[in-house]
């Protein structure tokens, strides 16, 4: 069966139709949801924690299978100092007003309604406080005792773990400048104004790498880390056409910045940061020196020269990547049913194979006894190699839609013919075709298939 024609496919404009798509697949859920749900924050059901892993495996790879760049995986939890040193106790706010009307809450600075005309975008009153700062900062005590000398804080973000570390991992490691330190993880921010599904969430998971070059090289590696980091969006399936870059003015440089950018994504809502490039000088490094009366230069042996090293850095989160992948997998076509042959909407989410929660499901043709043994042992065996799915209830035909609307690109059909033939119909999740192959090759199919794939 050919794939439809382009004008017959209807791509992702309603966010709500994502999020509806994701609780009844499995894979988010509002978090808490028996007890009303917990602000901006969400869990990933099971074929969403397949996605998570995917996105995450696909990043770090990319990253750690480089010859100059390692992995960290640093506390949560850091030192009160850390903070200080890098700023954030001082600086990391947002300011905030309060509707006297309507008792909302809003941030002043990027609030239309208030910017131009000082009043409520809720409600329209101009009875307001004046703007306050507010730290987004999650704060908590360590030990037996709340007081200010137990006060530790829920990192905002997983870069200042690299900076702390820079002094043990070039040490350990042995790595000469220019090198990298990549980490994920947890980061906490206490948003005032979070939202669009999992775009801005309160609890969320970074993937940070900051990469530390020598002073007067750092423009020439910035440049170079803004297209190794647009190529990968592209290598992992994103569209092109979806995706820019924003440069900062130098009045919107964040204070450790030198020069910033953003790669932006096309979502339903608008054009919104995707992934940072940031060239942060040596700020990091000096301020913890500072703090921590260490040292924490670099000497080049071959030249001996003793330097502070700038970093670039590349910043993205890991739930706002799997809104952009989720977002631009989506597509209805208009194809002909494969069981009745009338016109009928197919959803599907054409992810990239290395991130598809599964990669291939079973799907016995009858849950007779004789059918289901075998296409069990196959999915048994397959599943040593690919993360799998069996389904054996409902028409093939629905059991096909099943799987195309969560991504799997193969389906394997076990018939009774199979019983005699020793042979199975594979189906391609993109162009429905389907071939009929011998058992054995079913797995070395799956492989050749996955490796050359071409999700659109």
């Amino acid at each position: 069966m050919s794939q439809p024609a382009e004008n017959s496919i209807k791509r992702l404009t309603d966010l709500q139709t994502l999020v509806s798509l994701c609780k009844r697949r499995g894979f988010v859920f509002q978090s808490s949801e028996i007890y009303g749900g917990l602000g901006s924050c969400w869990d990933y059901g099971p074929l969403g924690a397949n996605l998570k892993r995917n996105v995450k495996n696909v990043w770090w790879n990319a990253m750690t299978r480089r010859e100059d760049i390692v992995g960290l995986d640093a506390a949560i939890l850091m030192h009160p100092m850390v903070w200080k040193a890098s700023g954030h106790i001082d600086t990391f706010t947002d300011p905030l007003v309060d509707c006297k009307s309507c008792k909302t809450r809003f941030r002043s600075d990027n609030t239309e309604s208030y910017l131009t005309k000082k009043q409520c975008p809720n409600c329209g009153s101009k009875d307001l406080t004046e703007p306050r700062l507010f730290n987004l900062m999650f704060k908590t005590f360590m030990g037996p005792t709340e007081d200010a000398n137990s006060v530790v804080y829920l990192r905002p973000e997983t870069a200042q773990g690299h900076f702390v570390n820079y002094e043990n991992i070039q040490t350990t490691s042995r790595k000469k400048i220019p090198f990298g330190i990549a980490a994920i993880g947890k980061s906490f921010r206490n948003e005032i104004t979070p939202g669009n599904f999992i775009f801005r969430t309160r609890e969320f998971e970074q993937m940070e790498m900051q990469y530390f070059v020598k002073p007067g090289t750092d423009m020439q590696w910035w440049e170079t880390w803004r297209e190794t980091r647009w190529q990968f969006l592209e290598s992992i399936g994103l569209n092109g056409k979806r995706l820019r870059f924003h440069e900062h003015a130098k009045d919107a440089l964040a204070h450790y910045a030198l020069k910033a950018g953003d790669i932006e994504y096309e979502f339903p809502f608008g054009w919104q940061e995707l992934e940072g490039i940031h060239n942060r000088s040596d700020f990091d490094l000096t301020q913890h020196a500072k703090f921590s009366g260490k040292k924490l230069e670099y000497f080049d042996e071959a030249s001996k020269e003793r330097y502070v090293p700038y970093v670039i850095e590349t910043a993205i989160g890991c739930d706002r990547l799997i809104l952009a992948v989720l977002c631009d997998a989506y597509r209805e076509e208009i194809t002909p049913d494969e069981e009745t042959g009338k016109p009928d909407v197919r959803v599907v989410l054409g992810f990239h194979p290395e991130t598809a929660p599964l990669k291939v499901a079973i799907l016995p043709l009858s849950k007779k006894a004789e059918l289901q043994e075998p296409a069990m042992a196959l999915r048994n065996e397959l599943a040593r190699d690919f993360d799998i799915g069996y389904d054996d209830s409902q028409s093939i035909g629905k059991r096909y839609r099943r799987q195309d609307e969560i991504g799997t690109p193969y389906c394997v059909t076990f018939d009774f013919d199979s019983l005699n033939d020793k042979k199975v119909t594979v189906r391609h999740r993109d162009t429905m075709k389907q071939d009929r192959i011998d058992i054995s090759q079913v797995a070395n199919y799956i492989h050749n298939g996955l490796r050359n794939f071409n999700a659109r």
